[in-house]
């Protein structure tokens, strides 16, 4: 296992008790950081935001959830994306935990085909929630979110909402993310015999 010292970019705590100014990471030492995350999976799911044609919103698996009572979730999001604007302006946000068999939704809201705004929300069904958020249809499950707070650190805000709405859906398998591909999480019993010659499709 390869072991890499990032001692230099550490802040140094002055004798006042104040942490002196942090020296930035080098260009290596960011491309080992991204290339160490790509080997934690995630939940892939997809933040909507906006009403009408200001509708965006995008893909993400660095959701989490923050506490249960109250029901809060949480997620980074970069400074420069164009939900943080909507998002701001219209106060909440949908999440959308995607199944398996959702992958196009994942990458049109990725971009992945240069979709913006408005057009990821094609070729999918949607409804609003208590907030009017957005939310998708057939999802494993969807949270419609009132934002609590915006916490902005370097490039990202740590997005913070409170759960208003919960929509349970099918109990399909889920989508994730993990060493740049989409990965499958979990098999019902029918697609589990398919899939080992054990019946026919």
């Amino acid at each position: 296992m390869a072991i890499l010292s990032l001692a230099s970019s550490l802040p140094t705590r002055a004798a006042t008790g104040q942490a002196a100014r942090s020296l930035p990471a080098s260009t290596t030492e960011n491309g080992d950081f991204r290339t160490a995350l790509r080997h934690l999976a995630g939940g892939v799911s997809v933040i909507t935001a906006g009403r009408g044609e200001d509708r965006t919103g995008l893909t993400v698996t660095s959701l989490s959830s923050l506490s249960a009572e109250p029901p809060t979730v949480m997620f980074g999001l970069n400074l420069s994306s164009s939900t943080y604007p909507v998002l701001a302006r219209h106060r909440s946000f949908g999440v959308n935990f995607l199944s398996a068999a959702q992958k196009q939704v994942a990458d049109r809201f990725a971009g992945r085909g240069g979709e913006k705004g408005p057009e990821r929300y094609a070729e999918a069904e949607w409804s609003e929630g208590r907030t009017g958020a957005p939310l998708l249809e057939g999802a494993l499950a969807a949270l419609d979110c009132e934002l609590e707070e915006l916490i902005e650190r370097h490039s990202h805000a740590i997005v913070i909402g409170r759960v208003r709405e919960i929509r349970l859906g099918a109990n399909d398998a889920a989508l994730l993310y993990w060493r740049g591909d989409y990965e499958r999480l979990g098999w019902m019993a029918e697609e589990a015999s398919t899939a080992l010659g054990l019946r026919s499709a």
